[in-house]
């Protein structure tokens, strides 16, 4: 068995802002009645988080929990957890409508961070990135230019991004371009 590798393994980029993958992460997509006492407890237990309001992410010490639409969650856990906490899940919520399925490998997940960070995101994505629209703790499912992205903005002003890993490349080269020197616009700053 090989060993496993995230998809653009130590690709970096300085321009506007800083742009880097960040490795393997555990990634697991929760679909159910978010209402629900038990799918609450189950993500609790599997990440250390509450379940989050709409467009929010919850974050803890043992993972974080991201609103994806009314009836889906992605929850972040260590990536050598991540087959355990699949399986916890789905025994937790058994006598649920629910499904848990590890997404790990299927995506690509970025850092994108710097003075410069709201604009990258700015030019390629249909979002308000002023701080008073776009705060710590807030999370959006969008397009990123021609791909599917979802993004968090952390305590530190840092963006996490994740897409698919079968775009990663061109996600990152599009983020490269969006944060080249030249190309700045100056609408958040």
């Amino acid at each position: 068995m090989s060993d496993p590798l995230s998809a653009l393994p130590g690709a970096r980029y300085a321009g506007l802002a800083t742009i880097e993958e960040s490795g393997l992460q555990g990634m697991i997509t929760l679909r159910g009645d978010l209402s629900s006492k038990t799918l609450q407890k189950a993500v609790k237990a599997a990440t250390g988080a509450d379940v989050p309001s709409q467009r929010q992410i919850a974050v803890a010490t043992g993972g974080a929990v991201a609103w994806m639409s009314p009836d889906e969650l992605l929850l972040l856990v260590p990536y050598d957890e991540v087959e355990q906490t699949t399986s916890t899940l789905a025994e937790a919520l058994s006598g649920e409508h629910a499904l848990a399925v590890n997404v790990s490998d299927a995506r690509a997940l970025f850092s994108l961070s710097g003075a410069g960070a709201r604009e990258v995101l700015g030019k390629i994505c249909p979002v308000d990135f002023d701080p008073a629209a776009f705060a710590p703790g807030d999370f959006r499912r969008t397009r990123m230019a021609q791909v599917a992205a979802a993004f968090w903005l952390d305590e530190a002003e840092t963006f996490h991004i994740v897409c698919f890993r079968s775009v990663a490349q061109y996600v990152f080269n599009l983020l490269k371009t969006s944060a080249h020197p030249q190309s700045r616009v100056g609408v958040y700053g």
